[in-house]
């Protein structure tokens, strides 16, 4: 998918940027890259990446790798992930609530939130049953062919969903959502009943519910998903687990209009 249009950056601040771009253009699929592949990627001239890649080095967040000398995600980093994951305050509040579903339903629950243009999963608690998939915290999946992406883009401003729907909509199985008036019609369906669905949209055989969490200025704060085999997700249980997100999202939307505990 494009990357979506965002407002202007404050002044001053187009080196820092780049170097995060630099950082981001690392992925699962693409751990190590060379130079010259950063320097294709990312639009930078070769001497600004490598002065760039020099000063994340010097702080241990990229380091060199291979004869090549090519170039991968450093160790620093990984203590800021872990330092991060630990000290977020949403995954701690939502953290009991994917722990009861995942209890009550024997299915894998997620907490994930939107990141740039993508969904980028927070947190997983593992079900009793045994799933297919990839469920590893930091993930990231494309919103229109996920459940939660999906209950994102249903609560989303109308210029931010009009944006990913102009965007290439990549097709990842034969039931994966492309055409925009069948998608836009959909998020429709999603914000009347309050849950989302993903039929086999992202992987064959995979299915996944969603519903969607507000912040305390009543805008999209997150989405908690239950996944598993087709097999499983029969259409009853869908819905019934549809309704159970349903309702547990509703709470953690309250939880911001409830005063401090007497």
């Amino acid at each position: 998918m494009s990357p979506i249009p965002k407002p202007p950056a404050p002044a001053g601040t187009q080196a820092i940027l780049r170097a995060i771009g630099l950082l981001k253009t690392f992925s699962r699929t693409r751990p190590r890259l060379s130079l010259a592949e950063l320097h294709t990627a990312t639009g930078l001239t070769k001497p600004t990446a490598h002065r760039l890649l020099s000063a994340l080095e010097s702080e241990g967040l990229v380091e060199r790798t291979g004869p090549q000398g090519t170039f991968r995600l450093g160790p620093a980093l990984i203590a800021l992930g872990s330092q991060a994951r630990e000290t977020n305050d949403l995954r701690t509040e939502v953290r009991p609530i994917l722990e009861e579903l995942s209890r009550s339903t024997g299915e894998t629950t997620t907490l994930e939130v939107l990141v740039d243009d993508s969904m980028l999963i927070l947190d997983s608690v593992r079900g009793s049953h045994l799933v297919s998939g990839s469920l590893e915290i930091g993930t990231r999946w494309p919103l229109h062919a996920t459940s939660t992406g999906k209950c994102v883009l249903a609560r989303s401003s109308e210029v931010f969903t009009q944006a990913v729907l102009a965007s290439p909509l990549n097709e990842f199985t034969e039931r994966t959502l492309t055409d925009p008036a069948q998608l836009s019609q959909e998020l429709d369906s999603i914000h009347e009943r309050g849950y989302s669905t993903a039929f086999e949209e992202l992987e064959s055989y995979y299915v996944a519910v969603a519903s969607g969490f507000d912040d305390a200025f009543g805008n999209i704060e997150g989405a908690i998903s239950l996944g598993g085999p087709a097999s499983r997700f029969t259409t009853e249980r869908v819905r019934e687990f549809g309704e159970a997100l349903r309702q547990a999202a509703a709470r953690l939307s309250s939880r911001h209009r409830q005063g401090p505990a007497h």
